[in-house]
């Protein structure tokens, strides 16, 4: 890192970008449930084979909006990895999560693209639309993920290590993919509501158990239960990473937010289910549910440079035989 005020730009950027990015998320959410998918027809990177649309449709309007957004967003990660390889050195670890956002920033466009070219859109229903969804939420949680980390070097001046107790690396990766089991179940549940809507809650568990509903809707019921299930346990590790991490004020801190935003996005998943998920709900619930992510980023970051700094603490202490 070559100055503090480079830095401080720097960190301050990539939080705007890792904003961003998420309204971009937030504004494809809006796309899929107003079921707008569709407004530039299977056309990519034209609209409708044009690159402005001349006499647009409100659907239209915005599919074509959210393209606009997201090519920002490719824009804007692209002037941070720049940045990055130009004001921090090597062996700076921001570089390397730089890389790792661009390169699914890049993914997170060939997604849309795909969904687009195979008219996995609006309420078209393939065979191959669960799998587009949940390739589409992996994607999106890898690179905030990365923004996050990124963002974190940069303003915290932190490294982290995963020289620590196994028991933690390994419940540390429990979490991770149990996260991604809630976000991929949350993102099929999302695309089956769409698709076979319900006008009330009695009638939506109805479906649910009938044995001639589709797929979509019988797996409907595992995200609840993956998320209630993931809810307890991250409680749990949040309180249990704050105490091995000798009270650590950041560890503290990030465990105390998580939990807050853990029930936060109980109360808020039970009123979404009981509206029937209208558009605003889930614009929400899935905003909750990248605060979730986010902030577990940060409580693990921060617990595992607390490891790398005792790491560090414990060589300078240890006396060398010759």
């Amino acid at each position: 890192m070559k100055t503090g005020k480079t830095s401080s730009a720097f960190a301050k950027y990539t939080w705007i970008v890792l904003a961003y990015n998420i309204v971009v998320i937030l504004w494809g959410v809006f796309l899929r449930a107003s079921k707008s998918g569709d407004g530039c027809g299977q056309f990519w990177l034209t609209c409708n084979g044009e690159m402005i649309p001349s006499a647009p449709e409100l659907k239209t309007i915005i599919e074509f909006s959210h393209r606009v957004t997201s090519g920002i967003a490719f824009v804007a990660v692209l002037i941070l990895l720049i940045w990055a390889f130009r004001k921090f050195e090597s062996v700076n670890p921001i570089r390397k999560t730089a890389v790792v956002s661009f390169i699914f920033i890049i993914t997170e466009a060939l997604v849309g693209a795909g969904l687009v070219l195979t008219g996995n859109t609006a309420e078209a229903l393939t065979a191959a639309r669960p799998f587009w969804a949940i390739g589409h939420l992996t994607n999106t949680f890898i690179l905030l993920a990365f923004l996050t980390l990124t963002a974190w070097f940069a303003s915290s001046g932190r490294r982290i290590s995963l020289n620590c107790e196994p028991k933690a690396l390994m419940l540390l990766g429990l979490a991770v993919i149990a996260l991604f089991l809630v976000g991929t179940s949350g993102s099929v549940a999302a695309l089956s509501s769409m698709l076979f809507p319900s006008t009330s809650v009695g009638e939506g568990i109805v479906m649910d158990f009938a044995n001639s509903s589709h797929g979509l809707l019988r797996l409907r019921l595992s995200h609840p239960i993956l998320s209630i299930m993931t809810s307890v346990y991250l409680i749990f590790l949040a309180g249990w990473l704050k105490r091995q991490s000798d009270n650590d004020p950041f560890v503290g801190y990030w465990s105390n937010i998580l939990s807050v935003l853990i029930l936060l996005q109980i109360a808020f998943g039970a009123l979404t289910l009981l509206t029937l998920g209208p558009i605003v709900m889930q614009l929400g619930h899935l905003f909750l549910a990248d605060a979730v992510w986010i902030s577990f980023v940060l409580m693990a970051a921060n617990f595992l440079a607390k490891q790398h700094e005792a790491d560090n603490l414990f060589s300078k202490q240890t006396p060398v035989n010759i």
